[in-house]
This record gives C-alpha cells, structure tokens and sequence, in this order.
C-alpha cells in the first residue's frame, strides 16, 4: 500500500485551518500545511516544535489531524517550550482536540519510540533538533510526506535530504519560496515501484500576504 491523494479531505482542511489561523499574525502556510497532511490521508503526524517558533502550522496539523481521523504527537525540548505550544494551540483550536507531547532534550531517543510516521515537519530555525527529527525518523510502509520549515537556511548549510533518509528512496522533493522557504519531500512506500515517481500531484497556494499564486506537485 502506498499514501493515496484525497482533494476533499485537502480542502476542507485547507479552508478549516484558514478560519483557524486567521487572527494569527504569522500565517507561516499553515493552510498549505494542513492541506498535504490531511489531503494525504496521514495517519500519524509528527512535528518538532522549539519555544519562540510560530503556531500556525501546528495548528494547521492539528485541523489535518481531525479531518483525516490522525494521531498528532509534537516532540519539544523542554517544559516550557511544551507549555507555550500547548496554551498557543489551545487558544487557536478546540481544547478537546490537543496534540499529544513529547518533551525530549534531543530528539533521537524520543523518535525512536514513534513508528509509521506518515507526516513529519521540522524546523530548520533549530535545525540540530530537527535534523536528530529526520534522522531517527521511523516512516511507514506506505510511505511518508517530510515538510522542512525555514528550508533556505537548510540548504545552505549543505544538507542532504539523501544523506538524512538514507535507508529510504524519495520519489520527488520541491522547494516553494514562500516563508523562509519550504522543503516538502516525499518518500516512497516500501517496496514501491519506479512507476510510482512518475505520478505527480498539483496542488495550488496563494500566499495571503501578497497575493501571489502557486501551483506546485509533490
């Protein structure tokens, strides 16, 4: 089996998350966000999240989450990073629906207790946490959709998306320049075929601040 693209679940979550985000001073794509994990039918999603980082993404994972039935767990580094992140999604989303939470200094031994990971975002702001993230990442069988925030600054500092997943195949990668840059690849389901790297999905993003259009595949 392999992750299977649903237009409808995208869009509601899309259009769920913009509600949810639109008192939001930093909107940070998180409809863009939203929209990829729920329309992808991810099951566990899994985020890092770092004191001082925006909220809005998260709460779009967190409106994915409830559209495609998903467990969302969020890996932080300390206690108050964690009680930050738990009262900003709270105040953005329904307090029934709250992410699960992992406070881990470094990320590896935390990671390690997650399998099937179906949706994975880090941050490349605080980017040793977020690459320990990838590293240790444990994706599913059916594949698994990787987002890298701020991914401008990741590039420069000469990372590989090969070198970090190097136990698995990533059929295609994007960088759209929106927010610092945001790096989306997808890595293929266990056992796939090459057939599969030639099945592209289009989807659309207008930036709310300036208004801009994209249309992009993943």
């Amino acid at each position: 089996m392999k992750l299977v693209w649903s237009p409808e679940t995208a869009s509601k979550a899309y259009l769920d998350t913009v509600k949810s985000c639109q008192n939001l001073e930093t909107p940070d794509a998180a409809e863009l966000v939203s929209a990829m994990a729920a329309g992808w039918n991810a099951k566990l999603i899994v985020e890092t999240w770092s004191y001082g980082d925006a909220i809005a993404s998260s709460v779009g994972l967190n409106v994915a989450s409830q559209h495609a039935n998903a467990k969302h767990i969020c890996i932080v580094q300390n206690t108050l990073s964690e009680s930050s992140y738990l009262q900003a999604i709270q105040e953005a989303s329904s307090p029934l629906n709250l992410p699960e939470t992992i406070v881990a200094e470094e990320p590896q031994s935390a990671m390690k207790e997650i399998q099937g990971i179906d949706f994975l975002v880090v941050d490349w702001r605080n980017k040793e946490f977020a690459a320990g993230a990838l590293r240790n990442a444990a994706f599913g069988s059916r594949g698994a959709v990787v987002v890298c925030r701020n991914g401008y600054s990741r590039s420069a500092s000469g990372f590989s998306w090969t070198r970090a997943l190097r136990d698995r195949t990533i059929v295609r990668k994007v960088t759209l320049p929106v927010t610092g840059g945001i790096e989306i690849a997808h890595v293929a389901a266990r056992n796939s075929g090459k057939t599969e790297s030639k099945k592209r999905r289009w989807i659309k993003h207008v930036d709310q601040s300036s208004g801009e259009e994209h249309v992009f595949s993943i």
